[in-house]
Formats: structure tokens, sequence, C-alpha cells
């Protein structure tokens, strides 16, 4: 079966530089994880209205509160059966900020209803949102994402534009340096720029096979719902 970003992008994905295509091709059937490790040359916040909505999510995992410059950082993409039996890879983001590591986890799937990959954020996947990946035109990669969902028991309901926030992601390959670039924006439609971070790193692919996902990238929890 193809890998995720493949199934969602058809043939958009072969216009990806061979180096993206690799990177994103983590899944069950290739064998294959990725691991991003680089410095992110910035992480920065928005303005103090944002920043208690930054610190509750920090709480699960989702978002980081803090700014700082030429922070060092890795990207574990690792590939897993959840527990309703699909295909889901890991996108968990470790940033190491003076005196407290952050983390920003997510784990992925395609859904075959929606059309698209679904985002599962943090550590009790309480919010989803779809993603839309398309090439950029010049080999590299956007991601754009739709409303957030918010789950919980029997709720599920849609997050009100002006609690939520879209998320624009930029990846490409520098040939040059040898590195993926990644540019991440969040923005909410009130309080404008939220959350974002820009960097670059290199990338491994150890194999995995089939391996159980280890315990520290496993969610507290997992949604079913796409």
């Amino acid at each position: 079966m193809a890998a995720l970003f493949q199934r969602a992008m058809g043939d958009g994905f072969d216009r990806l530089h061979p180096r993206l295509r690799q990177r994103f091709s983590a899944g069950l059937d290739s064998g294959t994880s990725c691991i991003g490790r680089g410095t992110m040359d910035r992480i920065w916040h928005g303005g103090a209205a944002v920043r208690p909505f930054l610190a509750l999510g920090a709480v699960r995992n989702i978002l980081v509160p803090e700014a700082g410059r030429d922070v060092p950082f890795t990207i574990e993409n690792v590939p897993y059966t959840d527990a309703r039996g699909r295909e889901a890879v890991t996108f968990v983001r470790t940033f190491l900020l003076p005196g407290r590591p952050r983390r920003f986890d997510a784990a992925m799937v395609y859904s075959p209803e929606r059309g698209c990959i679904v985002d599962y954020l943090g550590t009790h996947h309480h919010l989803a949102c779809d993603l839309f990946p398309e090439p950029d035109g010049r080999g590299g990669l956007v991601i754009r994402s739709g409303p957030l969902r918010f789950r919980e028991g029997p709720l599920d309901a849609g997050v009100p534009a002006p609690l939520g926030g879209a998320a624009e992601v930029r990846e490409r390959y520098d040939e040059r340096a040898g590195r993926f670039r990644i540019s991440v924006r969040v923005t909410n439609p009130l309080l404008g720029p939220v959350f974002g971070y820009q960097g670059s790193f290199t990338a491994e692919h150890p194999r995995t096979g089939r391996r159980p996902l280890p315990a520290r990238l496993r969610p507290a929890r997992e949604e079913a719902r796409p």
C-alpha cells in the first residue's frame, strides 16, 4: 500500500524532490521510519493574548509556549498500527529549549472517507484536523490544515473559527546544504499569528518493519473518528 502522503497527493507526490519523497514514504509497507535532527533557527509566538492558549496546549504536547533561537530539534516519523487497526505515522517533534524540553505530538492517518490525511494532535488526540498536502512547483511541499474538530467521549464538534487555528507547513530539500528546510506558521482569524518555527535538519531512515511503537511515542489515548 502507498504511504500516507502518496495516497493523499496522488500524482502530485511524484513532483516532490526525491529526498522529500523518501522522507514522506515512512510506512508499514516500506518498513522504514524517518528521524530528523537539526536546529530551529527561530521559534516564535504571537502577542500576550495567545500565550494562555499556548500554555494550555502545552499540557498535552500541542504547540510550544516558549520562544527561542538556535534550538536543537528532532522529529520522529514512525509508522505503526493504531488501536483501530489503521496505519498511522507519528509526527513527534522535540524542541530542546533551555531548561525544559518541549514536545509537539501528532499522529497522522489517511482517511478514505474524507479523502485526505487526518492529523490527531497531542497526547490524547482530543483535537483533529484535515491536512491537504500539495507540491509547491519547485520540488517542495506545502501542507495546509482545515478546521479543527474536538472529540471527547460522545462529544464530536467543530471548534469555532475564533478559537481555532490554521497551519501552513512548507518543507523543501536544500541540495547545496544537504538539509531539509522547514517553516511552520499557525494563525488565528482574530488574533493573527499564534506560533511557528523555522530551521533545518538532516534525516535518516532506519528500518522499523512492523515492530510495536515505542511507548514514549505512543499517544495516551487514540481517537477512532476521522
